[in-house]
């Protein structure tokens, strides 16, 4: 008897073993699967793309996954490093400041307060607001801001996001001088846009309102409310909100944030005093335990922060088609999800989870270019059979000539947006709203981006000569570009022929871009911005007195703290010193205009 209770329990032992070793071989063959089918919504000539050599092609230093299959995390890893200089690399408990995820976890935090009846969705803001309150004028058309307008930035509030953060040894700005745009605030005042409950209009200065209220309303710093009332609740013991350098005790343990072009970023240390649109640290593997809660929550299985009533007021969109409290949905041929990206400063993220059966994943980079994402949420779909999710379509491409090539290069016009073609050592590339992304060439004329949805084609006049291309989405066309010829009678979308100058300021072609900043001054003059990026063109472009007259013509702007203009100069030059700019001209300038005292 005794032999045989012996041999009962070595077999279970070894089954259990043998499970185990199963199990864990099937996660490897999940990893390995997801690792080398990368793919964006094409793939080019039947090969999906291997992790690693996307890393390199989009210069990712570091990045870091976890995956959720049936309301459980399977697996995370990290990959490349956390600081290259340093050789430290990423591992799961790598610290990541993914932007504006905060907005996510904020937003839990004032619902909570309205499950508690603490707050109301639907009650004018100023009734929760005792420092400052939203100074409403004409624009509201005399409706009232709430709390669900802030959460669902439906609240017609300005001030997108973007915050440039502040040095550790700045004088920093009281929560209701940023909202007033006061010095030492560097950000504009929170303002209304248009009549709150209209339309969806994103403002992380509307972030920074309810920031204020759960701060006066639980006489809590901001930080400690949310860590003891959202992350501590949520299991979520390693990650937290700060306005303040990473301490020495995370120094080790944070991901330090790099440019496109590889140079680390300064802002990995600058002090954010806006904490609820982007002051977050955390890992993906923290970030799934909100992730997990929440889609249990919704089917009433769980409710260790919020019920399910308050849950799926979270995920339900508010006015919007699209945009909930704190997240956004959207409906994938009938299977419906929640997402959240972000983007601070040298760091890019996303968090994407279904609805119904469980499924998630979370993938953070230590980078300023974040298209990798898309192509390992692809691949995590793929491999583990979302539903909803399309499969990529094949596409065969071809080389073309030189020749041909050469006659595409250019600059084009579409509905008010400025794109560019540009020869590199290894094709064209198209540029447009900040990205620069490879052409690949179906036939001689028609090309496809993996980042953009048209599908395009060059047009040619009687003479070959390139006016334009053709845009197609889905079978549906749109109204061609427009090849440039002359600047003269150009008309854009607002703040277009800055970013495209600041886009040729950056890629050194410093005369190029001189003209267009003309054009934007003569268009919109009340943009500063394009006076100071003149002002720097000038100065590369080795004219110092034409750019100190334009530096000095920006300084004396009506109506503007000089010391805050003299602020945005440095800024740029701090960031310019990291691109390679020649120092000894900014040094003269600064000498010059006396920037610093």
């Amino acid at each position: 008897m005794r032999k045989a209770r012996l041999w009962i329990t070595v077999y279970l032992l070894l089954n259990t073993l043998l499970i185990g070793e199963l199990q864990s071989q099937s996660i490897a063959s999940q990893i390995a699967q997801v690792e080398n089918n990368l793919a964006g919504r094409l793939i080019l000539n039947g090969k999906p793309y291997n992790l690693q050599d996307r890393m390199r092609h989009y210069h990712v230093k570091g990045l870091s996954i976890a995956v959720i299959n049936n309301y459980q995390m399977v697996w995370a890893k990290g990959y490349g490093w956390a600081n290259e200089k340093e050789q430290r690399p990423v591992t799961t408990n790598t610290l990541f400041k993914p932007g504006s995820i905060s907005k996510t976890l904020n937003a839990l935090g004032v619902l909570k307060l309205v499950q508690e009846k603490q707050l109301s969705l639907d009650k004018d803001i100023n009734e929760y607001l005792t420092s400052w309150k939203f100074p409403y004028d004409s624009l509201s058309k005399g409706k009232k801001i709430n709390l669900a307008h802030l959460l669902s930035h439906t609240g017609g509030l300005s001030v997108y996001g973007g915050f440039p953060g502040y040095s550790p040894n700045d004088t920093l700005p009281t929560i209701p001088e940023i909202l007033d745009g006061k010095a030492p605030a560097n950000t504009p005042a929170v303002r209304s846009l248009f009549e709150p409950g209209l339309q969806f209009q994103y403002s992380g200065g509307g972030t920074i309102i309810s920031q204020l209220i759960l701060t006066e309303n639980s006489h809590q710093s901001y930080e400690k409310f949310m860590y003891n009332r959202v992350l501590k609740p949520l299991g979520m013991l390693n990650s937290f909100y700060s306005s303040a350098p990473p301490s020495k005790q995370v120094f080790n343990k944070i991901a330090t944030g790099y440019t496109k072009n590889g140079d680390t970023v300064a802002a990995t240390f600058r002090v954010y005093p806006e904490q609820a649109p982007l002051g977050l640290w955390t890992t993906p593997t923290e970030l799934a335990k909100y992730l997990i809660e929440t889609q249990l929550s919704y089917k009433g299985r769980s409710s260790k922060l919020l019920n399910q009533e308050m849950t799926r007021l979270h995920l339900t969109p508010f006015i919007d088609q699209s945009a909930a409290m704190g997240v956004f949905t959207l409906d994938k041929n009938g299977e419906r999800y929640f997402f959240h990206d972000a983007a601070n400063e040298g760091f890019r993220g996303m968090f994407y989870g279904s609805l119904d059966g469980g499924n998630g994943v979370i993938v953070f980079v230590n980078s300023d270019d974040g298209d990798i994402i898309l192509e390992l949420l692809a691949s995590v779909a793929k491999v583990y059979d979302w539903k909803g999710f399309d499969k990529p379509q094949n596409i065969n491409t071809i080389q073309i000539a030189d020749s041909v090539a050469a006659k595409y290069v250019g600059t084009y016009l579409y509905d008010g947006v400025l794109a560019e073609v540009t020869k590199k050592q290894d094709g064209l590339y198209y540029w447009t709203q900040g990205q620069d992304v490879k052409m690949y060439f179906t036939s001689e004329k028609d090309f496809v981006n993996m980042e953009f949805l048209a599908e395009k084609s060059f047009l040619t006049n009687l003479n070959g000569m390139v006016t334009g291309f053709a845009r197609k989405v889905n079978g549906k066309e749109f109204s061609p570009a427009q090849k440039l010829v002359s600047l003269d009678t150009i008309k854009t979308n607002e703040g277009q022929l800055n970013s495209y100058a600041w886009h040729l300021i950056e890629t050194k072609r410093f005369q190029a871009a001189i003209p267009y900043l003309q054009r934007a001054m003569v268009l919109e003059p009340q943009d500063i911005s394009a006076q100071l990026n003149l002002a720097h063109a000038y100065l590369w472009n080795q004219d110092f007195q034409k750019a100190v007259s334009v530096y000095q013509s920006y300084l004396a702007t009506n109506n503007m703290d000089s010391s805050l203009l003299k602020k945005n100069i440095l800024q740029d030059f701090e960031y310019f010193e990291k691109m390679g700019f020649d120092k000894t001209l900014m040094e003269k300038i600064i000498v010059e205009l006396k920037l610093k005292s």
